[in-house]
């Protein structure tokens, strides 16, 4: 551990192995790089310059400002960025005129992006509500907002860059009709004389489970972090690798008698006379409260319950007569490999995906970079050079 009594590890050449592996499973068709959420929670512009030196050239986040932060750093045009979630409100000039790709989903949105346009045309992918419900024109309205985006194309407003959608992954059968109804929009588009260049549908368990619905671009996340999104499946088990590990360092160590109530509501008693230690990560960091029972942590090389209630800014572990000392690290999910829970592990014990627990992690918990692609843009970025 560092001086730090917290730390989230972010392991850039686990990411990388990661990259490389999804983009020879998904060759020939093109790779998006999802990146929403501060890149679920490892830091948005590390991870995004690992990616594009890396050599990817489609990163999806969510907002138009994520997207500018990357533009800001030095992800270049030659770098698609493409984001989908806009505010009411938002002006949308300073997208534009950075060539960040916006996904729009209604003639209202589409009317709002026009209007922005000055000096280039504005490069769009028009969403498709195939039964998700949450992005996209319905059927119903799909037609206007194809006859709309033809006639600013026209106008040379627009670039119609994409069709997209995305997949509810209910069951093989609903998926399968909802690809099907997203075909017959793009055949609908293009009978009306709108050309559509790429179609992107599928995420990471879709993209991974079914090929034919790969299309000309995936969109890959959870995958890309260690963090495969299949029943069952381990990131071993599909050769992926943990990219974040969370640690924190023994606070304080205090010997208790036996029947010592511990922490919040005495949930826990001591059963024997032993050793508290002092955890100084809590729920303010993302360790759910009701984590005792459920969650173990890992203190040279052997794992520990939670003992007690979960609190805001530490909790407490019983580790017996074992010698535990301050200082010690604690590992609270990592890739499994020094007897520490996994993040699929934790994810399984709170009933939650680990998608979750990777993306609830707070900002005061430090992201510390490490490995080979830490080197280059990555540290340029670091030392505030970029």
């Amino acid at each position: 551990m560092t001086a730090s009594l917290r730390q989230a590890a972010v392991d850039l050449d686990a990411y990388r192995a990661n990259l490389d592996l999804v983009r020879e499973w998904m060759d020939p068709v093109e790779l998006m790089a999802i990146m929403k959420a501060d890149a679920y929670g490892h830091g948005l512009e590390p991870i995004a310059l690992a990616a594009v030196d890396a050599g990817v050239r489609w990163i999806g986040v969510l907002t138009v400002l994520a997207a500018l932060r990357l533009r800001a750093i030095g992800v270049d045009e030659a770098v698609r960025v493409f984001t989908w979630q806009h505010a009411p409100d938002l002006d949308f000039r300073d997208a534009i005129d950075s060539a960040v790709d916006l996904g729009v989903s209604n003639v209202p949105e589409l009317e709002r992006v026009v209007d922005a346009v000055d000096h280039r045309p504005a490069r769009v992918h028009l969403g498709f509500d195939s039964g998700l419900h949450r992005d996209g024109a319905t059927p119903e309205h799909w037609p206007d907002l194809v006859a709309a985006a033809l006639e600013a194309q026209r106008a040379g407003r627009i670039e119609v860059v994409a069709a997209y959608t995305h997949l509810a992954e209910s069951s093989d059968d609903e998926d399968s009709a909802s690809v099907a109804a997203f075909d017959a929009a793009v055949e609908q588009a293009e009978d009306a004389g709108l050309d559509i260049p790429l179609q992107h549908v599928a995420a990471s368990l879709a993209g991974l489970e079914r090929k034919e619905f790969r299309k000309d671009m995936v969109r890959m996340g959870a995958n890309l972090f260690g963090i495969p999104g299949a029943d069952g499946v381990s990131a071993a088990d599909l050769g992926l690798e943990a990219v974040m590990t969370l640690r924190a360092a023994v606070a304080k160590t205090k010997r208790v008698p036996v029947g010592t109530g511990v922490s919040y509501d005495y949930t826990y008693r001591t059963a024997t006379e032993t050793t508290l230690v002092l955890v100084p990560v809590g729920y303010a960091d993302g360790v759910p409260r009701l984590a005792q029972g459920r969650l173990e942590v890992a203190i040279n090389g052997k794992r520990y319950p939670i003992a007690g209630r979960v609190a805001m800014d530490q909790f407490l572990v019983d580790v017996g007569d074992d010698d535990v000392r301050v200082g010690d690290t604690v590992t609270l999910f990592g890739t499994g490999e020094h007897a520490e829970m996994t993040v699929l592990e934790w994810g399984a014990a709170l009933d939650t995906i680990g998608e979750e627990i990777v993306c609830r992690i707070g900002a005061r918990v430090p992201r510390v970079y490490e490995g080979h692609d830490a080197e280059g843009h990555v540290a340029e970025y670091l030392r505030g050079e970029r």
